[in-house]
């Protein structure tokens, strides 16, 4: 089975820095991509950024040049490195991973809170 723990999450002042982690277990195929997603109350999930097997990336408009996401493909850690934190980067982040099988299987972890607030 499985599991996708999240850490990392709380508040912090506007300007501040967080970095979350996800730690993958339990999969049976290789994982190809590692993301996160946010959803802030009354608005869609949306993209943060992720970032495949071999390390390419992409990020969302608002989150980049702030935002900066990595993984440990020996560790299956995907890791976000949030700096300049701003009040609407307030939601919950969520883990996603797409697994290396046909067809592609995606998996979600249970959510980390992050309040941006003075």
């Amino acid at each position: 089975q499985v599991q996708l723990v999240e850490s990392g999450g709380g508040v912090v002042q506007p300007g501040g820095s967080l970095r979350l982690s996800c730690a993958a277990s339990g999969s049976r195929f290789s994982i190809n991509v590692m993301g996160w997603y946010r959803q802030a109350p009354g608005k869609q999930r949306e993209l943060v950024a992720s970032i495949t097997s071999r390390g390419g990336t992409m990020s969302g408009d608002s989150v980049r040049g702030r935002f900066t996401i990595s993984r440990d493909n020996a560790k299956n850690t995907v890791y976000l490195q949030m700096n300049s934190l701003k009040p609407e980067d307030t939601a919950v982040y969520y883990c996603n991973i797409e697994t290396f099988s046909t067809p592609v299987v995606q998996y979600w972890g249970q959510g980390t809170q992050v309040t941006v607030s003075s």
